[in-house]
């Protein structure tokens, strides 16, 4: 009687290729990556916040500028003249410390987010669905928004918010967070985080997707195919302007739910139907133009230095 053959191995991981490339089964030195993402995406927050945050500044400036006898500015050349008159070229910078204290964990959340997100759903050819796109950004704009950007953003706008009063009260970063959390508690840095997760949800699910999708167009059937940084550049700036338009309402009703005067808010529903009431549907696209000039330099910025370093580290560092 002839034995029957042995059954030929089926190596499981090459249906599972997220298990291969980031579980137990992944080669040495895999395990890595979300250390370089990391530390790739804190250098990269802590130049593109250097670049873009004045423009963040006069944004949240003019969010946070209401109709009527308290309205301080007449548009954005006026808010940079009159923020320079009265603190000086770098009272544009007001505020940047917080950003720069937050950008690492921010960038670690967000891209290590996306990358684990994306290692569940992608194809054996590396590629990913449209709808997987969206929720992947998505993933990871709503993880950024619990774990970084909320307590930070939180004490931005308060920062911000403070130099507009005639008094300011805060003497630095550690002195106003200090203040804050003695008057309001730890909860006094984690306001608006619902309008915080809807924007950052957005924001990523958008810029994701966009970003991806551009991408894939230019590889087309050679997903290997190297995207050139300028081209990065570029996508990223179009990611970032779908963005701004897609989201815009959901900022300026973050901002108003952030800002020291959010306890006359009862919550974000709240603040978006006295918005509408007492200033108008346009009120929710204030700032629309200086965050337009801040989020395509940012995205672009950010995704060209990311994807560099990344490029390097992988070199440098198998």
């Amino acid at each position: 009687m002839t034995p029957s053959p042995l059954p030929s191995f089926v190596n499981p991981y090459n249906r599972r290729p997220w298990l291969y490339e980031n579980g137990a089964a992944a080669p040495a030195g895999g395990s890595s990556k979300g250390v370089k993402g990391i530390i790739a995406g804190g250098i990269t927050g802590g130049i593109e916040i250097c670049i873009t945050f004045p423009t963040e500044y006069v944004k949240t400036q003019l969010q946070l500028d209401e109709k009527g006898a308290a309205k301080q500015y007449n548009g954005i050349a006026d808010c940079v003249k009159k923020t320079v008159k009265n603190h000086g070229f770098f009272g544009l910078y007001r505020g940047l410390s917080v950003l720069l204290y937050g950008s690492i964990p921010k960038s670690a959340v967000r891209f290590g987010a996306f990358e684990t997100f994306k290692g569940w759903v992608v194809q054996p050819d590396g590629s990913l669905s449209p709808g997987n796109r969206l929720l992947c950004g998505l993933g990871a704009g709503v993880s950024e928004a619990i774990f970084a950007v909320t307590p930070m953003e939180t004490i931005k706008v308060k920062f911000i918010n403070d130099q507009r009063s005639g008094n300011p009260r805060f003497r630095g970063f550690f002195h106003g967070v200090g203040v804050i959390i003695k008057e309001q508690g730890i909860g006094g840095v984690y306001k608006g985080l619902t309008a915080t997760i809807m924007k950052q949800g957005s924001n990523q699910a958008i810029r994701f997707f966009v970003m991806e999708s551009l991408k894939d167009m230019y590889k087309g059937e050679d997903k290997k195919k190297a995207v050139p940084k300028w081209l990065v550049g570029i996508f990223g700036a179009v990611a970032g302007a779908a963005s701004v338009f897609g989201n815009t309402p959901l900022d300026v009703v973050k901002t108003r739910m952030q800002g020291l005067e959010a306890s006359k808010y009862k919550n974000t529903l709240d603040c978006a139907i006295k918005i509408w009431k007492n200033e108008g549907a346009f009120a929710f696209y204030k700032g629309t133009v200086p965050r337009l000039g801040r989020v395509c330099l940012d995205v672009a910025i950010t995704f060209m230095i990311y994807d560099s370093f990344m490029d390097l580290f992988n070199k440098v560092w198998p």
